[in-house]
C-alpha cells in the first residue's frame, strides 16, 4: 500500500528546499488535507529565474547524449517508482485509479519520446544561388535553444502536461521554472525529485508550486524567454496580453464535438463516445461534449447511450471498478450543475443524470439544449454530453464550427470523401476519423485554433516552439 508523505517540499535551482508547508492539498474524494507542500514567495521565484539566466550556456553546451541520458533516467525512475506516481494522482486530483495508471504510463511515453528526439535536433543545407547576385553562396541553418522557459500546468493531467512541458525543454537544453496547479502539484514535485538525481548543471529547473498572485514573474519577467501556458482561456488570454515580448504557447480549452455519421458503427462508437465523454469525469478539454447524430440511427443511438451511461459506476476513485471520480472542487461541481439546471429550464430534456453531492456529479446527457445556452457553447469540464441531431453531412460540420472554440473533433464515417472534406473545412486543430475528439498520442502535433489556443505540443512540434533557427551564410566565391 503506497503511503504519502505529510509534506512535500519545492525545487529551487536543483534542489529540495522547505521554505514553509502552506499549501494544503485536499484528497478529491474525501475533501481531507492529504499533505502540504511548500508554497513559493516572489523571492523564490525570483531567485530561480536567476539560476535558469545562469544556467542557459550550460544548458546549452550538453552534448546530445547527457541530455538523452537525463530523460533515460526519468523513464527508468518513472518506471520503478509507477504504483507511488499513480496513487498520487488518484489522491490529488481525484482520477479513478485506472486512469491514474494510464496518464504515468504516457508520462513515460512522453519522456522516452523525448529521449529519441533529443539527438534529432537536425538542421538543413541550402542553396541560396536563386539568381545571379546570390551565386556562390550557400546557407546552413541548425536549431538552437530559446534559453529560460517559464510554465504553467493544469489540474486535469498533472503528470502528462507538465511533461509535455520540461521533457522537450530538457530535449533541446532550455533551463525551465515550472508552476503546476495549486490542487494537484505533488505529481510534478516527484519529476523534480527525480530530476534532482542528475547532473544537470546548477538552475536548469525550479518547481515552485505558487499561488497565482504570487506566480506574476512566471508572466512579465522578460529574463524569461518563452512561456508555455496549459488552462483556462481567460486566464490563458490574459496572460498572452502581459507576457511582453517572450514566445507564447497557449493550449486552452475546448467543447468539442464527434459526429455519428449513418455508416458508423454504433456498437464500436458506443464506446469510445462512452469514454470521450466520461472519462475522469470529463475533465478533459477534448471531452465530448457535443454528440451530433445522423437522423437515421438517432433514436436508436440515444437510447444506447442512455442505457450505456446509467451503469457508470462512480464513487472513490482508489476503487478499481470505479469509472466516475469527483471533480476537481466542489465549486466546480456547482457551476456545472448549474449550467445543467439552466438548459433544462430552457426547454431540453434531461436523459439521465444531472444531480449533485458534494463534488460528486451523475455522468449526464441532455438533448433539445438551446442554442445559446451555456451548457452548448461554453467548455463543460465535467461529465456532461450533449446530443444534437443532423440529416446533411454539411450541416454537422458547420454544426461543430459554430463553436468559438477548436481543439479537436471527431467523426465516426467510412466514407472516404467526407473525411477528407472535414479534413478541409473543420476549424480546429486535429480531426480524429472512426474514434472521439479525446484521443492522443504524445508524439502527434496536438493543440487548438481560435480560443482554443497558438501553438502545437507533442514532443517534436514543442521542441521547434523552445529552438531558435539560426542562420550560417558562406561566401564561397
Amino acid at each position: 500500500m503506497v503511503k504519502l508523505k505529510d509534506t512535500y517540499p519545492l525545487y529551487l535551482n536543483n534542489e529540495a528546499a522547505q521554505p514553509n508547508t502552506d499549501l494544503e492539498v485536499t484528497d478529491k474524494f474525501t475533501n481531507e488535507v492529504a499533505f502540504r507542500t511548500a508554497l513559493a514567495t516572489p523571492d523564490i521565484i525570483d531567485q530561480a529565474i536567476v539560476g535558469a539566466v545562469e544556467a542557459t550556456e550550460p544548458m546549452a553546451r550538453m552534448a546530445s547524449y547527457e541530455r538523452q541520458a537525463v530523460l533515460q533516467h526519468c523513464v527508468d525512475r518513472f518506471e520503478e517508482r509507477f504504483d507511488e506516481l499513480s496513487y498520487a494522482l488518484c489522491v490529488e486530483a481525484g482520477k479513478p485509479i485506472k486512469d491514474s495508471e494510464g496518464e504515468v504510463t504516457r508520462l513515460i511515453d512522453t519522456f522516452r519520446i523525448a529521449a529519441e528526439e533529443s539527438v534529432r535536433m537536425y538542421g538543413e543545407a541550402m542553396p541560396l544561388d536563386i539568381s545571379e547576385r546570390a551565386k556562390g553562396y550557400q546557407a546552413i541553418w541548425k536549431r538552437y535553444p530559446i534559453g529560460p522557459c517559464s510554465f504553467i500546468s493544469p489540474f486535469n493531467f498533472p503528470l502528462n502536461l507538465a511533461a509535455h512541458k520540461i521533457a522537450p525543454a530538457i530535449a533541446v537544453g532550455c533551463p525551465f521554472i515550472i508552476k503546476p496547479a495549486s490542487k494537484t502539484p505533488l505529481g510534478t514535485i516527484i519529476m523534480g525529485e527525480i530530476l534532482a538525481e542528475t547532473d544537470m548543471p546548477k538552475g536548469a529547473f525550479s518547481v515552485l508550486p505558487a499561488s497565482r498572485d504570487g506566480a506574476d514573474l512566471f508572466t512579465v519577467d522578460e529574463r524569461l524567454k518563452l512561456l508555455s501556458f496549459t488552462g483556462s482561456p481567460g486566464v490563458g488570454w490574459d496572460l498572452k496580453a502581459r507576457c511582453g515580448k517572450k514566445k507564447i504557447v497557449l493550449e486552452l480549452g475546448g467543447n468539442a464535438a464527434v459526429i455519428i455519421d449513418q455508416d458508423a458503427d454504433l456498437d464500436d462508437a458506443l464506446e469510445r463516445v462512452i469514454f470521450g465523454a466520461f472519462y475522469q469525469s470529463g475533465q478533459s478539454c477534448i471531452g465530448v461534449q457535443r454528440i451530433i447524430i445522423h437522423e437515421s440511427v438517432y433514436d436508436r443511438f440515444k437510447e444506447m447511450l442512455v442505457e450505456k451511461t446509467k451503469s457508470l459506476v462512480a464513487g472513490d476513485p482508489k476503487n478499481r471498478d470505479t469509472f466516475i471520480g469527483p471533480m476537481i472542487s466542489e465549486g466546480e461541481a456547482k457551476r456545472l450543475k448549474g449550467w445543467i439546471d439552466e438548459a433544462v429550464e430552457g426547454g431540453a430534456s434531461l436523459l439521465c443524470g444531472g444531480k449533485r453531492e458534494g463534488n460528486m456529479l451523475e455522468a449526464t446527457l441532455l438533448e433539445n439544449v438551446h442554442r445559446d445556452a451555456a451548457a452548448l457553447n461554453e467548455e463543460a469540464f465535467g461529465p456532461l454530453a450533449i446530443l444534437q441531431k443532423f440529416s446533411d453531412f454539411d450541416d454537422a460540420l458547420d454544426e461543430v464550427n459554430r463553436s468559438m472554440f477548436g481543439l479537436q473533433a471527431g467523426i465516426f464515417t467510412r466514407d472516404l470523401f467526407k473525411m477528407f472534406d472535414a479534413w478541409d473545412r473543420l476549424e480546429v486543430g486535429g480531426i480524429v476519423i472512426n474514434d472521439v475528439p479525446s484521443y492522443r498520442v504524445d508524439n502527434m502535433p496536438y493543440g487548438g485554433v481560435k480560443d482554443s489556443g497558438i501553438g502545437r505540443e507533442g514532443i517534436r512540434f514543442a521542441m521547434e516552439d523552445m529552438t531558435e533557427i539560426r542562420n550560417l551564410v558562406v561566401r564561397r566565391t
